[in-house]
């Protein structure tokens, strides 16, 4: 999910492994005899993501004061510890440090972005501390290998899926079979969801008649559109982020392709609109998890407590947060203010909790079981057009 969503290097990872190893002693934590529970919120406040990180963590913080306004957890009250990513891994790795071996925390809820989210990952895991990712989409977040990591969670849904239910919306209610794909070859993110999308379009009788790539950064892209005009597509999936998608769609309009364009969550800023037009983006469509046109009433209620805490309207990074708090909290319950290991089987056995988004259940992996949103544009708002489980 965007550019920031992608796994840190090896590298780094093992720099912060041996971070861990030199000055954060591993074992079980005990859990202090306070009147509060110590948790901690490590997210993006401040650098180039600080949009997500912010409103991520409005999310997590409303959940929590909703959970102490009806008596905390048997009696105590939860106490959120904030710490600043700052939207760079390496100052992830050190938050995750400061609050887990000085503040104590027994849990981290974040960061926003998936790199930050695996730079503090060993620190959690070599110390047996329960993270919970809101919306870090990567798969690597929560398996390693083709192993689980123990103390590793998340709240949304992850890149495969998505361009999963990108194919199933093409194939079945579009009803299209000639596909053709536009995709950012520098992002792993993009990549991953072009081949997911390609492999389940091909297994339901689909057909990709072109594919081209460009770079992050780039601004013409005239001349790949036009050989994927060639190909004579009837639709056209565009995995990738908003900044250069809003260009795409309105350079292909003004090349002639009216074929409709898919896309993913990366599309998601009001940005889009703003570059690409009103006009380009009628018949476009794009994954996400939220939308205020969804009638679920989980998702009305939490709009309307978050209209009246915030005076704003909340986003998906706000509801993926608020999940994550919901999930900590009521894991927290079960396990009656638990640490370590037994805080963490409790979040794993997480099962229809009510949360923003609907019910929450976590499955083998550590990820929730939820559906996926197809967005549409009417005049230039955003409207629902299907919700997709699978």
């Amino acid at each position: 999910m965007r550019s920031w969503k992608k796994l840190t290097s090896a590298a780094l990872a093992a720099m912060v492994l041996a971070a861990v190893a030199a000055g954060c002693g591993g074992g079980e934590k005990k859990k202090e005899a306070a009147n509060d529970i110590k948790v901690g919120s490590c997210f993006e406040l401040t650098g180039n993501v600080a949009n997500y990180g912010k409103a991520t963590n409005m999310g997590v913080k409303m959940a929590i004061d909703e959970v102490n306004a009806k008596g905390g957890i048997n009696g105590k009250k939860i106490t959120i510890l904030e710490a600043d990513n700052k939207s760079e891994p390496s100052e992830s790795g050190n938050a995750y440090t400061k609050l887990i071996t000085q503040n104590k925390v027994v849990a981290i809820i974040g960061p926003a972005t998936s790199g930050c989210v695996a730079a503090g990952t060993p620190i959690c895991e070599g110390n047996k501390v329960p993270q919970i990712a809101p919306c870090a989409t990567a798969p690597g977040i929560t398996v390693n290998k083709g192993k689980v990591r123990p103390y590793t969670f998340r709240a949304c849904f992850i890149d495969p899926f998505q361009g999963k239910v990108m194919s199933e919306f093409a194939a079945k209610s579009l009803k299209v079979k000639n596909v053709a794909i536009l995709k950012d070859s520098s992002s792993d993110y993009a990549k991953g969801l072009a081949q997911v999308f390609r492999a389940n379009l091909e297994s339901k009788g689909g057909k990709i008649v072109g594919e081209e790539a460009y770079l992050s950064k780039d601004t013409d892209f005239k001349a790949a559109l036009t050989k994927l005009k060639a190909a004579n597509p009837e639709a056209i999936y565009v995995p990738g982020y908003y900044e250069e998608v809003s260009k795409i769609v309105k350079q292909a309009r003004e090349l002639g392709i009216k074929a409709p364009m898919l896309g993913c969550d990366g599309w998601e800023s009001p940005k889009l609109v703003e570059i690409a037009g009103a006009e380009a983006l009628q018949g476009c469509y794009y994954v996400s998890a939220f939308s205020a046109d969804d009638k679920d009433p989980s998702v009305q209620n939490f709009i309307k407590a978050f209209k009246e805490k915030y005076k704003a309207d909340p986003d998906i990074f706000c509801m993926q947060g608020y999940n994550a708090g919901l999930v900590l909290a009521d894991a927290l319950k079960r396990s009656n203010g638990a640490a370590g290991e037994a805080l963490a089987k409790a979040i794993a056995s997480t099962k229809d909790l009510p949360v923003a988004s609907g019910k929450m259940t976590f499955d083998a992996n550590h990820d929730p079981v939820m559906a996926a949103l197809i967005i549409g544009f009417e005049n230039g708002k955003t409207r629902l057009k299907e919700k997709i489980s699978m």
